[in-house]
């Protein structure tokens, strides 16, 4: 059997799964049946290397991956191509496993799909170490490290502390005020820093201490105790604590820190267009969606846009979430690739029979172990449970749960553990709108939610006691194309095709990425310093006449438009307008240009002129007097100008000023 070009091995692990090959080759479409395996890491071996041989594979087991890899290699060389999937411990080792044909079939479609390369970063220690503590205990990470980094140890407010026999490194006194970098280039400010007297006898003895004192350093080994340097520390790479009263906790950062020196490479996590960014115009401030939710520190505000350190960004993919003009996204892999993933899923486990289906999201560092276990101890995921591994749940933006409502998910549950996660607030924001839509479009509540779970009984419980719901009635497929605003809003449209009380037009929270604007037409004065302001070209002009036009479709609700206004008469007004008339300019208001008295050129607005002459006529001394100097008002710029020259108008004349005072007026 073959999907996309490749040649599918399928192996029952020695009889421990029921797989028919029959039911399987129909449920992926293919014309042929796979011929199952019953050890097909041992016995059957031969068969991975004659069809790696003949080219591209997919063979549904990961734990002997190793050995595949060897056999494949010996028979096909370096240009081997492999791919592998798990389906025992995500379908066949259940107590549903006899029915999870069609999940199954789903599970191999979607790693044919493969995984695009990721972008990466460069990062380089040279081994110089920080080693930040209290006590005897640095001391002695100190003495355990120094073979391998060079360290140094910074104690805050030491007690007594027995010099050590000999100096192989430097104990120092301190405490960090201020933090800043990542691996291979961490700057940190000390104050009450000191050296110790070489003459210390019983316990250390330190000279004067001064504040403000400064350093590099490429890793800080925390044994503190104390509030974490940085936000999110532990996303913060090179950084690295422990509690110092967890010995066990403490041996293993130690170990950890032992292999940070050298050359390593970081995923760049998000592609960041500057263009698309709608923070900021002219020193106003309009979107803080990322800034709001970035738990590491890694954006912050850069002028008209945001700057997005890849060196301090963990990937939590929070930033992508909520960003509603495409500017950050997140690349490990793109909102494209998890899209098609989804399609691919659901499609092919409705088309084969399927139903009811349940995606459950997880990240494989959490998730993947409880399900083996599950699979392993428990009565595994039931048939209708679909695992979808990502790299971070919180990089799932609106896009993902429309496009999973709209192909047919009954259910999407996101796996997470009940330890508090500093990073979930982005997650949070998505389900809510998530929720609106699809309880405002007939789905009903609660279709997607978290699953807190730290073991596998937890995890069972929950799947156990979700509500048997079918998915849409008829679910929609759509290829994922374009950049991330065009995926969420191709995304929702299909939702609301596929939706069960396709209502076109839902009112949205505040803070939704779509939605209109509520402008006072009577207040409003055409200067038109929203549309020079408006990032996504929502707001626009005309060039031939004084208006002001307004595409739906266009919005992300911003507010820049609403803080650039000066006569303030913009709202934002949150919504979801599904219609075809979102995609069409509305004129918002028209006027009659000014055209100029002397030369006849337009230039302003009608009505803003008159306001103006009433305002000034006669009231002010440049536009008072014989031959009627406020028609200069109704005159564009350079006519204007020629007016004021031919009149011999002296513009230092008029009222009468103050006398200037001098230094003899005071005494």
């Amino acid at each position: 059997m073959k999907i996309e070009g490749r040649t599918v091995l399928v192996c029952n692990c020695e009889g421990t799964m029921t797989l028919d090959g029959a039911a399987l080759g129909r449920a992926c479409g293919s014309d042929d049946s796979p011929r199952i395996a019953t050890q097909l890491c041992r016995a059957e071996l031969d068969r991975v290397g004659r069809a790696a041989a003949a080219g591209p594979l997919l063979i549904a087991c990961t734990q002997e991956g190793a050995v595949f890899e060897e056999a494949a290699e010996e028979t096909a060389g370096e240009s081997y191509n492999i791919r592998l999937v798990n389906i025992r411990e995500r379908a066949g080792w259940s107590s549903e496993g006899e029915q999870a044909t069609p999940k199954i079939a789903a599970l191999l479609a979607e790693a044919a799909l493969g995984t695009p390369d990721v972008p990466v970063i460069g990062l380089k220690s040279e081994g110089v170490a920080l080693i930040y503590g209290r006590d005897e205990m640095a001391i002695e990470a100190a003495r355990q490290l120094s073979d391998k980094l060079d360290v140094t140890v910074l104690l805050s407010n030491p007690a007594d502390v027995v010099p050590p026999r000999a100096t192989n490194f430097p104990v120092l006194k301190g405490t960090i005020r201020a933090a800043k970098g990542y691996l291979g280039a961490f700057e940190i400010v000390v104050d009450d820093y000191a050296v110790p007297a070489p003459s210390s006898r019983r316990v250390l003895a330190f000279g004067a201490a001064r504040n403000g004192a400064s350093s590099q350093c490429d890793i800080i080994i925390d044994l503190s105790g104390g509030t974490p340097l940085f936000p999110a520390a532990h996303k913060r790479d090179g950084y690295l604590r422990a509690d110092p009263g967890s010995p066990a906790e403490v041996q293993k950062l130690l170990f950890k820190a032992a292999d940070l020196s050298g050359e390593f490479d970081k995923p760049r996590y998000v592609n960041y267009r500057e263009d698309l960014c709608a923070h900021s115009r002219s020193r106003k401030t309009g979107c803080t969606r990322c800034l709001e939710v970035c738990p590491t520190g890694a954006i912050t505000p850069n002028g008209d846009h945001v700057a997005i350190d890849p060196f301090i960004c963990a990937g939590c993919g929070s930033c992508h979430a909520v960003c509603p003009t495409g500017a950050a996204t997140y690349a490990m892999p793109g909102p494209n690739h998890m899209l098609e993933r989804v399609r691919v899923l659901l499609t092919t486990y409705l088309g084969s029979g399927g139903t009811a289906p349940v995606l459950l999201v997880h990240e494989g560092e959490h998730g993947a172990p409880l399900i083996d276990l599950l699979s392993r101890w428990g009565d595994g995921l039931p048939a209708r449970v679909i695992p979808f591994q990502v790299n971070e749940i919180t990089q799932l933006g609106i896009e993902f749960f429309a496009t999973a409502l709209g192909h047919g998910a009954a259910e999407i549950r996101i796996l997470t553990g009940k330890r508090r996660r500093d990073d979930l607030l982005a997650l949070a924001k998505v389900l809510g709108l998530a929720e609106t839509l699809a309880s405002g479009l007939g789905y009903g509540t609660g279709r997607g939610a978290l699953i807190e779970a730290d073991d596998p009984d937890e995890l069972a419980f929950a799947l156990s006691t979700l509500p048997r719901r079918d998915g849409t009635a008829t679910p929609k497929t759509f290829l994922p194309m374009g950049d991330k605003r065009s995926l969420m809003k191709l995304s929702v449209r299909q939702m609301h095709k596929a939706a069960p009380q396709p209502i076109d037009m839902l009112p949205l929270a505040a803070g939704a990425p779509f939605g209109t604007l509520d402008i006072d037409v009577e207040g409003c004065t055409l200067c038109l310093a929203c549309v020079g302001a408006c990032p996504t070209g929502a707001l626009s002009d005309n060039a031939d006449r004084p208006a002001l036009s307004f595409t739906e479709d266009a919005c992300v609700q911003c507010g820049l438009c609403k803080n650039t206004c000066p006569e303030k008469v913009i709202s934002l007004s949150p919504r979801m307008n599904l219609t075809d008339a979102a995609f069409s300019p509305v004129l918002v208001k028209e006027e009659e240009p000014a055209h100029c008295i002397r030369c006849s050129k337009p230039f302003g607005t009608k009505s803003t002129v008159e306001r103006i002459v009433k305002q000034l006529a006669d009231k002010h001394w440049m536009f008072a007097g014989p031959n009627n100097p406020a028609d200069r008002i109704r005159m564009c710029a350079d006519c204007r100008v020629i007016s004021v020259t031919e009149s011999g108008m002296d513009p230092y004349t008029g009222p009468a000023r103050p006398r200037t005072m001098t230094g003899e007026d005071y005494h």
